[in-house]
């Protein structure tokens, strides 16, 4: 975009040059990133990038399984979206799903012992690639300032969640009773 004059009532903050550019490589980043590890995933593992981070998730959790509402939103997923993507999952014996057994009201995702294998078999190559695209053409400072921006980042993220919709990273409550008798 060419920088526009601006007109001299306008408040508008516009980009600087160096924050356009910034931008723009920041922008076209978070969309090659993605695609080169998946095709990494899907030539070595026939798993899509959501899917492994899905299994991933679960095999850090205890148990190795999580609520399927809360795993939506570490996957950034709407619910009926994961529940599909589940469902493939569970069709090629990686994960399964069981009724909470602190809330009967909840379904639970669980990585099986082929979905643990599976991704244990996965890991290294996806480990690989990251590394190679990301951490191997970064000096030690470099990462600092990625980790520290990247912090910085999700923060402000997640305060304008919270103020434009409450409840979205919040973890599903039941719905409140009137006790009043």
């Amino acid at each position: 975009m060419r920088e526009q004059p601006p007109h001299p009532n306008d408040q508008r903050r516009w980009l600087t040059p160096a924050e356009q550019e910034t931008w723009q490589q920041f922008g076209l980043m978070m969309h090659r990133l993605p695609t080169a590890l998946e095709a990494q995933l899907q030539q070595d593992a026939h798993l899509s990038y959501l899917e492994y981070y899905v299994l991933a998730g679960l095999s850090e959790q205890p148990g190795h399984r999580m609520r399927m509402s809360d795993l939506a939103v570490r996957a950034n997923s709407e619910q009926s979206r994961l529940s599909h993507l589940i469902s493939r999952l569970e069709r090629r014996g990686l994960v399964r799903r069981e009724p909470d057994p602190t809330n009967g009201r909840y379904t639970q995702a669980i990585l099986t012992e082929g979905g643990y294998a599976h991704l244990a078999d996965a890991a290294p190559g996806h480990v690989a690639r990251v590394r190679d695209l990301v951490f191997d053409v970064l000096d030690s400072a470099e990462l600092d300032t990625l980790r520290t921006a990247a912090k910085k980042i999700n923060e402000k993220i997640n305060l304008w969640e919270q103020e434009t919709s409450p409840r979205k990273n919040t973890t599903p409550r039941p719905p409140q009773r009137d006790v009043t008798p």
